[in-house]
């Protein structure tokens, strides 16, 4: 069977219990890399099963970083210092995973060898030249085939600091410049319009490294040498926003959701979620590791549809899937705007998204940058993901909020950042089954 016939089937579900969700993909991946350029151990715990996050300790490894897995969720990484990285034998493969991609580019930039970085043919057709051009105006010599994957990173350049205005909201954009900062003569500022994930410059004083912040931009002083240290990775809210939005349509009673990082650059979605009429409270309030987390309970409740802000985006552009089947099952229109990020992913979720809610009897316009969606009832039907993980687990919701059975196909992406998603879901009473090693 082909990885694209892996489907999902979905019936009419009803919401409630506690569950946990795996550690956060973007703080995994950041701990890896920077644990491998400090001197001495560092232990991650709750790192991520994904397999996105598998390529990021890939890689690192085929650069000479010893790395262990003592235990199911821990890594131990035996940190080679800033400069006892060694030329990979071969390319360097990242998957589907562009954070992988795209911070390995802006650490390999400072780095005496040659390198070159690829992926899937999802991650072969998403955007390069937005980190190749700043780094290169660092003095690094990267090359991208017609701006995107594979990317030819040629070794030996010195770097020097810049300040670079961020056109867009990247925070990969923005960690890759960082790394390649560390590596730089002098200081590299990176000015955001909008904030973007922070979660580098929360981990790096862990790290022992000094980073200032100045009004709207974040700055670090190359030849800083990391120390390792320990780091706790919290609950992964893009994971918890599926249940979130499952438990907010379909649910029975209250779903708490436990040990879920709530960092203000990720979250969104609770706002929307809130000005739609969502239920939804954040218990025990408490940091782990440089990082806000908490418990989230969600009630069900009815919801009406939105003009979602502009502002808002940048902080749930990976929960635009799951509010689009939100506002599917709201009353009046929900219009989504300046999300045109959403076509560069590992998809164009914006028609991905579109297709398939009307195919569960949604009338849905499509935007070059966002969606116009008319809340109604969510019918049963089959519906494609297109091999992206995210419109995959977002349609399974929808799939339980709906009147009838709903068959979700090209799922087997979904293990990229949630392989247990369908045993999470049907713990919760979610009624799927299929995936791979699904019942």
């Amino acid at each position: 069977m082909s990885l694209s016939a892996v489907s999902f089937q979905v019936q009419p579900s009803s919401i409630g219990g506690e569950t946990g969700v795996p550690g956060d993909k973007s703080i995994s991946h950041r701990a890896v890399l920077l644990g491998a350029i400090a001197r001495g151990r560092s232990s991650v715990r709750g790192f991520s099963d994904g397999a996105d996050c598998a390529a990021t300790v890939a890689c690192a490894r085929a650069l000479g970083v010893p790395i262990s897995q003592p235990a199911g969720d821990t890594l131990q990484i035996e940190g080679v210092g800033a400069h006892g990285l060694r030329a990979p034998a071969g390319t360097l493969d990242a998957g589907n995973s562009g954070t992988t991609l795209r911070l390995l580019t802006g650490l390999l930039a400072g780095q005496t060898f040659d390198s070159v970085l690829t992926g899937d043919a999802s991650l072969r057709r998403r955007p390069m030249a937005r980190v190749a051009e700043p780094l290169c105006r660092m003095g690094a010599e990267v090359l991208t085939t017609s701006g995107c994957p594979p990317v030819r990173i040629r070794g030996g350049r010195q770097l020097s600091g810049i300040h670079y205005r961020l056109p867009v909201p990247s925070a990969q954009v923005k960690s890759a410049l960082l790394l390649a900062g560390l590596y730089a003569r002098g200081e590299t500022c990176i000015e955001e319009t909008d904030p973007a994930r922070d979660h580098t410059e929360r981990m790096l004083p862990a790290f022992r490294c000094v980073i200032e912040r100045r009004d709207r931009c974040v700055c670090i002083s190359g030849g800083q040498q990391l120390r390792g240290c320990n780091i706790d990775v919290p609950g992964d809210f893009s994971a918890a926003a599926f249940f979130i939005v499952a438990a907010s349509l379909a649910g029975r009673d209250t779903l708490v959701i436990r040990d879920v990082g709530v960092n203000r650059t990720r979250t969104g979605l609770l706002q929307a979620l809130a000005s739609m009429g969502a239920a939804i409270e954040l218990l025990r309030p408490r940091r782990q590791g440089g990082e806000p987390v908490a418990d989230i309970s969600v009630r069900p409740a009815p919801l009406r549809g939105i003009r979602v802000p502009p502002a808002l985006v940048p902080a749930m552009i990976d929960e635009l899937p799951v509010l689009a089947v939100a506002a599917a099952a709201a009353s009046g229109c929900t219009l989504i705007t300046g999300a045109g990020e959403l076509r560069l992913k590992e998809s164009d979720r914006i028609s991905v998204i579109a297709g398939g809610l009307r195919a569960l009897g949604i009338d849905v316009q499509e935007a070059p940058d966002g969606l116009s969606i008319e809340g109604g009832t969510l019918e049963g039907g089959r519906v494609d993901a297109r091999g992206d993980h995210r419109a995959a687990m977002a349609f399974a919701v929808a799939g339980a909020a709906a009147r009838g059975p709903v068959e979700v196909s090209d799922v087997a992406n979904v293990g990229t950042s949630f392989p247990g998603f369908v045993a999470s879901a049907r713990a919760i009473g979610m009624n799927i089954t299929g995936g791979i090693g699904g019942a």
